[in-house]
């Protein structure tokens, strides 16, 4: 089983769709910011770099995500393959993950772009809320608390993130337009990108994924 790529503007699904492909491929779904929190929990070379620069406040720079992206793909359960959500997100990013793949003898299989109308990633995610007690989820139209504003387990205060208002949101498009679109450019020469209609039911969604890739 060679690498898989996820791309996808936020709200797309793209965690959902890792999820449950970890559980049919039984392969490591790996995303930028839980290798970063590892890698530092570890104690690794590039652990202790990058967390130099997050004790900072600032950005952890390409070359250090790269060195902990390499770490990441030698461990034992990347043997029979990998999923990436969130990585790479720029082309030099992805430039550097074929050198790395190259270096270890891996390959990237299939890169999967899930898309997902603009109005509908809108309603996905400003209708989120989530409890400031519990941490429970809800959504005000797929998935509404029993009273309005309250939490079902606890009847803590139903909050919404700054990351979900509307504003925000349509930054964070923007910035997916720009450094991250690109991208679908940059493998659909290699002949490994597959579109995946990512709007409707979870499940057909996921049914489609498993077509392309077998």
């Amino acid at each position: 089983m060679r690498g898989i790529i996820l791309l996808g503007a936020p709200g797309s699904g793209k965690g959902t769709q890792a999820k449950k492909l970890t559980e049919s491929l039984s392969i490591p779904q790996i995303s930028t910011g839980d290798m970063l929190r590892e890698a530092v929990r570890n104690d690794t070379g590039m652990g202790r770099k990058a967390k130099a620069f997050m004790d900072q406040g600032g950005l952890v720079p390409d070359e250090v995500v790269i060195g902990i992206v390499k770490e990441r793909l030698q461990a034992k359960d990347c043997e029979k393959g990998f999923i990436l959500d969130g990585f790479p997100r720029t082309i030099p990013q992805a430039q550097a993950l074929d050198r790395v793949v190259k270096e270890l003898g891996k390959e990237i299989g299939s890169v999967l772009s899930l898309e997902v109308d603009e109005e509908e990633i809108m309603e996905r995610l400003s209708g989120r809320r989530s409890c400031a007690g519990c941490g429970a989820m809800y959504h005000v139209r797929f998935n509404p608390p029993k009273e309005e504003g309250r939490c079902d387990k606890c009847v803590g205060t139903l909050l919404q993130r700054d990351d979900d208002k509307e504003e925000t949101i349509r930054t964070r498009l923007v910035n997916y337009k720009k450094s991250t679109e690109p991208l679908i450019e940059y493998y659909r020469g290699s002949g490994k990108v597959h579109a995946v209609k990512a709007s409707g039911n979870i499940d057909t969604i996921f049914a489609n994924i498993t077509k392309l890739l077998q």
